[in-house]
């Protein structure tokens, strides 16, 4: 239909609510998708079907997960994001929302992807936003834990961070930015990629928590890399630490999904 008009729209849930991003075929669980497209289906009023910027794994969060659809409806952005809104369940929220050029793919556009995970680190487990951080007891050290990090920069084989099942073509990746930084209790694992391998984020974090605690040198990390092999590196670190937080587009498509969040990180960092 020449009168078809594409969307794009920034998302935020909370990855506790649902079984992962992706809608399952032949599962009752809920997903981000599933929740979205019924949603957007309603206010279309025609079966829409939505791409995302990075696919998360149940339990993990997002607060500017970009996706696109595209529908022949007219509707005003304003009406597009409150009318959507209206029908999703508690969990997920659309932020923000546009006609955008046709071009535009929420996936393959996108240049690079930006995590963010979350550790409290204190004896005592926390009561509040158990699902939105991982508790680790043992007392970590962040700056060898950032100096090992470091070791992760530039184009990489990162088979050995990477899950057995990763569907993914090639497991070579360019990471652009890591680091490691506290906030009193509150440490912060912020990373960004070209494109990330299934549980890779995850990974990373469980050799760096072994560092951080003095069981393993920093050295450990480039061993691990040069392996090239799953089983020489640490465990998966819990989802419900991480966030996927940005998303890096051309410019000229203008999608206001720079790195942000969660809320209770931002008066920290000083943005």
């Amino acid at each position: 239909m020449s009168d078809v008009k594409r969307y794009a729209a920034v998302v935020e849930y909370n990855g506790a609510c649902f079984h992962g991003w992706q809608r399952q075929k032949h599962h009752d669980e809920p997903t981000v998708q599933a929740a979205l497209e019924a949603a957007i289906s309603m206010v279309a009023n025609h079966p829409v079907e939505v791409a995302c910027a990075g696919r998360t794994d149940a339990g993990v969060h997002a607060t500017q997960q970009v996706i696109h659809f595209d529908s022949p409806s007219i509707r005003s952005d304003y009406g597009w994001m409150m009318g959507i809104n209206t029908h999703l369940p508690d969990g997920v929220s659309v932020q923000w929302i546009s006609e955008v050029s046709g071009e535009f793919h929420a996936r393959y556009k996108a240049q690079a992807r930006r995590y963010r995970y979350l550790i409290y680190n204190h004896p005592a487990r926390q009561a509040l936003m158990h699902d939105q951080l991982t508790w680790w007891k043992y007392p970590l050290d962040e700056k060898l834990m950032h100096e090992a990090a470091q070791r992760l920069i530039g184009t990489h084989d990162f088979t050995s961070f990477r899950a057995k099942d990763c569907q993914a073509k090639s497991p070579v990746k360019e990471m652009h930015h890591i680091r490691v930084e506290r906030f009193d209790r509150l440490i912060m694992v912020e990373l960004e990629c070209s494109a990330f391998l299934y549980h890779m984020v995850r990974n990373i974090v469980g050799v760096l928590l072994p560092i951080g605690q003095g069981r393993q040198p920093v050295e450990w990390m480039t061993q691990v890399l040069e392996a090239r092999d799953r089983n020489q590196a640490g465990v998966t670190a819990p989802g419900g630490g991480l966030y996927f937080v940005g998303v890096r587009f051309p410019e000229e498509f203008d999608i206001p999904c720079s790195p942000w969040g969660p809320a209770l990180l931002e008066p920290l960092i000083g943005r």
